[in-house]
């Protein structure tokens, strides 16, 4: 009985700390959420209001096997715009998602490699299953430093992810993402489509 009572407790310890870490979680990803809106150099005061997002859901930051891919030629990935923009493959991401066995490449910008600030930038474009659907058809994005790979692991959030810039404005050139990294899943978190057409 008194095995039990004990085994009782402790699971009920382990609930409690797994139900607070999951509050703590939802928050933090809301008030990033707030945060983008509020800093988005692009959609006007009034039309903030149109920004969707799904649900926090942590099973959706995830750890992913780093392997570094050299590339030295790189490659021109189209984009929205007039003409496509050189990348270098930086390396390729192997993860579990909801049981699935999934990869992404990682990709680094010529342009951005030349300037101080920006040159440990790294970028993660993708499509899934929502794409056209629930989020925007021209994929989505997630920002990734260098620094953040440690011992080959790189953990990185879908929560996080937000639509290019140019979902709100004309005057912008997006990066379409590669084939090789369009999901065969749905990703139902980070930024929907915006609720406003405004071109």
């Amino acid at each position: 009985m008194r095995k039990k009572i004990i085994l009782l407790l402790l699971l009920s310890i382990f609930f409690n700390a797994f139900t607070e870490a999951q509050v703590s979680y939802t928050r933090y990803i809301s008030q990033f959420q707030k945060d983008y809106v509020k800093a988005h150099e692009v959609v006007k005061k009034e039309d903030k209001k149109y920004f969707r997002f799904f649900s926090p859901a942590s099973d959706f930051k995830v750890e992913g096997s780093f392997t570094r891919i050299k590339d030295s030629i790189g490659f021109m990935m189209p984009t929205s715009g007039k003409g496509p923009k050189k990348f270098f493959r930086y390396g390729e991401l192997a993860f579990v998602l909801n049981g699935k066995r999934l990869k992404l490449t990682l990709f680094q910008s010529e342009a951005l490699m030349k300037d101080p600030v920006y040159k440990d930038h790294l970028f993660l474009p993708f499509t899934d299953l929502t794409s056209g659907e629930e989020s925007y058809g021209g994929g989505r994005y997630i920002d990734v430093e260098i620094k953040d790979i440690k011992n080959n692991k790189l953990i990185f959030d879908f929560n996080k992810a937000y639509n290019p810039y140019c979902v709100y404005s004309k005057g912008y050139n997006c990066p379409i993402p590669p084939r090789e990294n369009d999901l065969p899943v749905s990703i139902t978190a980070g930024e929907k489509d915006f609720a406003k057409k405004l071109h």
